[in-house]
């Protein structure tokens, strides 16, 4: 499946180079005029980051998010800031797909595994940000990428999977925002170990080709920013691609 992201900073569409809030550029476009083209042409489901609220919970743009989902009824997965029980209840009611759920998964291990069994893993995605050292470690960061975690991306796989774990976004951080073509290893390697598990690829994709390499690895669900955005192909190519693989 491919799903289309878009990262917004005070309702407004963003890219952040390497999670820089610093290096970020904007992108004038009308987000529901996209979505319903988006909806039109196939996708089934996007992908919404709250880069407001993952800096600071106090900020997360729910009435614009409110707004969005009012004005469209394409799915959509949606990240950034998501700390509470309260937090998944507000975007579910707002109807919300899936919960996006980041830095959370390792400071309050014990909520995750709840919330997966209360929302059913169908509502609950775990986005993994990992960056390989040079002895093959996929390293968890969180924080935005600001502070390195003593776990890796296998040990956190393996602890949620007894709640039932289905859905995982997994970034390799050295990839993402630069179009340099994503990490072809790390899926084939990951999705080979977890079988049960529907993987998100994310990070890189700069060609229709990097969509055809990663259809092969075995991920789920490939999620297309930048590129998009960027008009390197278009969202017809990009699915066909992906059906063209299947």
């Amino acid at each position: 499946m491919i799903i289309p992201a878009f990262d917004l900073i005070n309702n407004q569409i963003v890219r952040l180079y390497q999670g820089d809030y610093l290096n970020q550029k904007k992108y004038n476009i009308h987000l529901i005029s996209y979505l319903e083209e988006y909806k039109h042409k196939g996708v089934k489901i996007v992908h919404l980051v709250d880069l407001d609220g993952a800096k600071n919970k106090k900020n997360r743009q729910i009435e614009f998010f409110n707004n969005i989902l009012s004005s469209t009824d394409i799915s959509m997965q949606i990240g950034g800031g998501i700390r509470t029980k309260k937090d998944i209840n507000e975007l579910l009611k707002l109807g919300v797909t899936r919960v996006v759920i980041g830095s959370s998964i390792i400071e309050n291990k014990q909520k995750i595994k709840e919330w997966l069994k209360i929302y059913g893993s169908d509502s609950i995605v775990l986005a993994l940000d990992i960056r390989i050292n040079n002895k093959d470690n996929k390293e968890i960061y969180i924080n935005g990428w600001t502070k390195k975690t003593k776990y890796v991306l296998e040990d956190i796989i393996e602890y949620f999977l007894p709640s039932g774990l289905k859905h995982v976004l997994c970034t390799d951080i050295s990839k993402d925002g630069t179009l340099l073509g994503p990490n072809i290893q790390l899926y084939k390697d990951i999705t080979n170990s977890f079988q049960t598990i529907e993987f998100q690829a994310s990070g890189g994709v700069s060609k229709l080709a990097d969509i055809i390499a990663l259809r092969k690895t075995g991920v789920k669900s490939v999620i297309i920013g930048r590129s998009l955005l960027e008009r390197k192909f278009t969202i017809e190519e990009a699915l066909k691609c992906w059906q063209n693989e299947s």
